[in-house]
């Protein structure tokens, strides 16, 4: 069952006041990237990292519609998601540089950042088993009849994964408050996805479960989605947001991005779809700011990023006996000895 698909021409623009907020929001998450692309470059990152520039628009239209009650849980494109969660930069960059003062304490890197006082689970490093996870979470929401919903984020890479269609399944049985969001930035590493998928309108493949194509390029079109969405799962159980995206970094760090897409592509999608852009234009057109106000925003959002940088970078290593931690239960009694702390003991009940 597929329903219209939803761009801001079809949905109103509520509030002139949100542009301003929402023009700092974007502004912060692309100068957050711009940095960890050159921390990244300097070994100062390691490992896998994947940005989310051009992706922007999701996850703070998403975070406009909803509550910090709300649940949300992604794949490895966390970063963004983190600080709409509440997260700050410099428990960001602490976590991508390995240290202490990360939200994973330095021990989760890139993929797995996690903030569960604020309804954020990850962070998930294997494609697509963030979504059976996602729809055990709405399970407990309806157990407990809180009102609250969850969305499962996953990419077009991961949509046709067995484990997907399952959690589905089940959702649907049970009329589950869950959402589950393709963002489609159209390549799943490096292979577009007409290569991947014999259908890929990703919104229909619910069959049984009802789904909305959304411009995820425009923050107020996904602020829109994601409220119907959240009153839909709430009286009806399951439906599916296909986010119609793009990412302007390769997949991941290692990946040049340019081997399987040409660079007019990607500059196309930039001078036309850019959400940043988007919305200067409509600041500009309802004059709430001029050029120059917006430019001072910009200036601002990078100044925190690099104060967060510097702050990050005097964060401490984790101790190597944290190596040991978080692995049994609490209260175990796991400890690493020797002279080079190789041994392990461990008292089992």
């Amino acid at each position: 069952m597929a329903l219209s698909r939803l761009s801001s021409s079809s949905s109103s623009i509520s509030g002139s006041n949100l542009l301003k907020p929402l023009t700092s929001a974007l502004s912060l998450r692309r100068s957050f990237s711009i940095a960890a692309d050159s921390l990244y470059k300097s070994k100062l990152i390691r490992g896998f990292c994947h940005l989310y520039d051009g992706q922007e628009a999701v996850a703070i239209g998403m975070e406009a519609a909803i509550t910090k009650k709300d649940c949300i849980i992604t794949a490895y494109r966390d970063h963004c998601t983190f600080l709409g969660r509440g997260g700050t930069l410099l428990q960001v960059f602490s976590e991508l540089m390995g240290r202490q003062g990360g939200c994973s304490k330095g021990k989760g890197g890139s993929m797995h950042f996690y903030k569960k006082d604020s309804g954020f689970y990850g962070g998930h490093g294997i494609v697509g088993a963030q979504v059976p996870l996602g729809c055990g979470l709405a399970f407990a929401q309806k157990y407990s009849k809180d009102e609250t919903v969850t969305f499962a984020l996953y990419g077009d890479g991961a949509a046709n994964q067995g484990q997907l269609f399952e959690a589905l399944n089940i959702s649907a049985l049970w009329d589950l408050p869950a959402i589950l969001v393709c963002e489609n930035n159209h390549y799943g590493m490096g292979t577009a996805e007409w290569r991947a998928a014999k259908s890929p309108a990703y919104y229909k493949r619910g069959d049984y479960v009802p789904g909305l194509k959304v411009d995820g390029m425009d923050v107020f079109a996904v602020k829109q989605a994601c409220k119907f969405a959240k009153e839909h799962a709430l009286k009806n159980g399951p439906i599916i947001l296909e986010m119609d995206t793009y990412r302007y970094h390769g997949h991941s760090m290692s990946d040049p991005g340019s081997t399987y897409r040409t660079r007019d592509e990607i500059s196309g999608v930039r001078q036309e779809r850019d959400p940043i852009e988007r919305i200067r234009k409509l600041i500009f057109a309802h004059d709430i700011a001029t050029e120059k106000e917006l430019k001072d925003i910009e200036k601002e959002m990078r100044k925190e990023v690099d104060e967060a940088i510097a702050q990050a970078k005097e964060s401490p290593m984790p101790d190597p006996s944290e190596l040991f931690t978080n692995v049994y239960v609490k209260g175990y009694g796991v400890e690493s000895y020797g002279p080079d702390r190789k041994e392990v003991r461990a008292v089992l009940p």
